[in-house]
């Protein structure tokens, strides 16, 4: 470790490093045993060690050539094509065209999925020949050391959650704050955040002025305005949007339990389950839509906040089930003909969702339910705003 790399405990390997790390992998018996189990199923229970070796041949097989992080990310994108595939029916991307290539930017999208999210933006970066960009991702997600090299070796940087006291907290922050302006305006890298610390369960896409803030921690306000602070770091708005949750289920069970007991115990590896979920559960239609950069006029974390959740669910895709949705848990709101005479649903739309819904337990459907709707009531409300302003 270079003792100049102040940012070594969070930031993503470099090139130099993947050989060493793949190495370690490659060693590690319940990395092994964990694609062993997802690998061979009931067989992994009969003979562990058999097909631990097994699954070791293969992926230090496939990863031979591996010498540097294009290489990872040129693997990932072939496994994220075998994805799509499988588990989508179409993939459309708008807005992307329209941004310069000459800069890097910093995506805040809304947060639906744990790993699609990011993975998508870097998908679409990926096949449009843009570099990827370096991934936020909490330290929750990392209990297990193997998790955070995978992670790390896909330009994931480290998110520090888990601290004792404010005191600590506030010096992560600023240094995470720091690492994401170097990114930007010094290694001139892409960044991903979410727009907000865990996934919108409920289908509400809000941006935290909090994140703002912490972007914030790091400008000398001697020397720069907070809008010029923003302006350098090139915000740019990302909506995704999914048609079917795979998740559906684990989120309408967890806001069933917070408005039954006002709280959720999340079950251990639940994270774990809802990313393999996310993975491999069908996704139907997806949407990526990427915004304008934030102006440089926005003089405070409030206005880039509200600018940002404001391009993001206009940009949203709505689909029919958003619609049917919406008609079930929300039956006395009234839509205006415009923009929504544009979504049609059809019997069938309506019938084949509410039987996706109709197998989750009764008193979790409500939820189900809201998840899917409240995309719809996000954008009614923003009509309704700009037709007061």
């Amino acid at each position: 470790m270079d003792s100049e790399d102040i940012y070594f405990e969070i930031r993503p390997f470099s090139d130099d490093e993947v050989g060493k790390v793949l190495s370690r992998l490659f060693k590690d018996r319940e990395f092994l045993d964990t694609f062993g189990k997802y690998k061979f199923g009931n067989v992994f229970r009969i003979s562990p060690t058999l097909c631990s070796l097994i699954v070791r041949y293969a992926i230090s097989r496939q990863f031979r050539e591996v010498t540097n992080v294009a290489k990872m990310q040129a693997i990932i994108r072939n496994y994220m094509d075998k994805m799509i595939q499988s588990t989508m029916s179409d993939l459309n991307v708008s807005g992307l065209k329209k941004l310069p290539r000459d800069k890097p930017y910093l995506f805040i999208s809304n947060h639906r999925d744990i790993a699609m999210d990011p993975a998508f933006l870097n998908y679409v970066l990926h096949r449009d020949a843009r570099d990827t960009a370096r991934i936020a991702i909490g330290d929750n997600l990392l209990s297990k050391s193997w998790v955070s090299d995978i992670m790390r070796l896909n330009k994931s940087f480290i998110v520090k959650r888990s601290l004792g006291g404010p005191r600590e907290l506030l010096a992560a922050m600023r240094m995470l704050s720091k690492y994401i302006n170097d990114s930007i305006v010094i290694d001139k890298s892409p960044v991903w955040l979410a727009q907000r610390e865990g996934r919108a369960k409920d289908g509400i896409d809000k941006t935290e002025p909090a994140i703002i803030k912490m972007l914030d921690l790091c400008r000398n306000k001697k020397n720069q305005i907070f809008s010029e602070h923003i302006s350098e770091l090139s915000i740019v708005p990302v909506a995704i949007s999914y048609e079917l949750d795979p998740c559906e289920d684990l989120k309408a069970k967890e806001l069933y339990e917070i408005d039954r007991l006002g709280s959720y115990d999340k079950a251990v590896n639940e994270d774990v389950m809802s990313i393999g979920r996310g993975i491999a559960g069908q996704k139907g239609k997806v949407s990526i839509s990427f915004g304008k950069p934030i102006a440089s006029t926005l003089s405070d974390p409030i206005e880039v906040s509200q600018e940002i959740d404001r391009q993001i669910i206009e940009m949203y895709q709505l689909f029919p089930n958003n619609l049917v949705a919406h008609q079930i848990a929300y039956p006395n709101d009234k839509l205006p003909s415009h923009p929504f005479n544009a979504f049609s649903v059809s019997e069938y739309d309506r019938r084949s969702f509410c039987q996706r819904i109709g197998k989750l337990p009764f008193n979790h459907q409500k939820f189900a339910y809201q998840i899917y709707a409240n995309p719809v009531r996000s954008r009614l409300q923003h009509i309704k705003n700009l037709s007061i302003q």
